[in-house]
């Protein structure tokens, strides 16, 4: 980290425009940033800042390393990375949610919940993107359980035998429907989130606040 230059860690993608909106209105980011282009790296060493743009799931790493100190990553990232960083605003877009779903035809035997279905049948495998995130939530409700971890097309490991209910992240529902899923439980929502590098906040504490400030003011 350069002591007089602050870099921020922003995610590629569909999140891109939206960021760089409310670093805009904050009146920080004063370049144009290419939407679908190659490049990484922005600077504008006249105000001694840097954007470094990243794949939305890297920007915890970058931040918890150092090599940003500031960065804008979605709750769901931060939870299931368990990143040693600083959590400083919630910044409202991106919204989404963590959800526990099992099949519609089968609704009827989660009526008492997952521990009830675990008390008739013995076992519960949980198909899921997010293995921390399931741990986690199956450690808080006390219930055994085997967590498959899979890459994609979670909706399908309970329509093949694969897994008793899946955790996923959803926003509309709709994938849900579309595969003749239920929401049983919400675990948690997660949004776009402000974070810092740990030393940072202390060593640049005086630089860095008044761009904290003014991102919460714009979102």
């Amino acid at each position: 980290m350069t002591q007089d230059r602050i870099t921020f860690a922003l995610p590629k993608g569909r999140l891109l425009p939206l960021v760089a909106g409310i670093l805009r209105d904050a009146g920080i980011l004063r370049l144009d940033l290419e939407e679908n282009g190659r490049r990484l790296v922005y600077n504008d060493p006249e105000r001694g800042l840097r954007y470094l743009i990243c794949r939305t799931a890297d920007v915890p790493t970058f931040v918890e390393y150092g090599a940003a100190d500031l960065g804008i990553a979605g709750k769901d990232v931060i939870l299931e990375q368990g990143k040693d960083i600083c959590e400083l605003a919630d910044l409202g877009f991106g919204q989404c949610k963590f959800v526990v779903a099992v099949p519609s035809s089968k609704l009827e035997l989660y009526k008492d919940g997952l521990s009830g279905y675990l008390s008739h049948f013995g076992q519960l495998r949980v198909a899921t993107k997010f293995p921390r995130v399931a741990e986690s939530y199956l450690r808080s409700k006390g219930l055994p359980g085997e967590v498959i971890k899979l890459s994609g097309n979670i909706e399908l490991a309970p329509l093949v035998g694969l897994a008793e209910v899946i955790i996923d992240l959803v926003s509309t529902g709709r994938t849900l429907q579309e595969n003749n899923l239920v929401a049983i439980d919400e675990i948690a929502e997660a949004t776009a989130r402000l974070v810092a590098n740990r030393v940072s906040y202390r060593v640049k504490y005086n630089r860095l606040v008044p761009f904290i400030e003014a991102i919460k003011k714009s979102c």
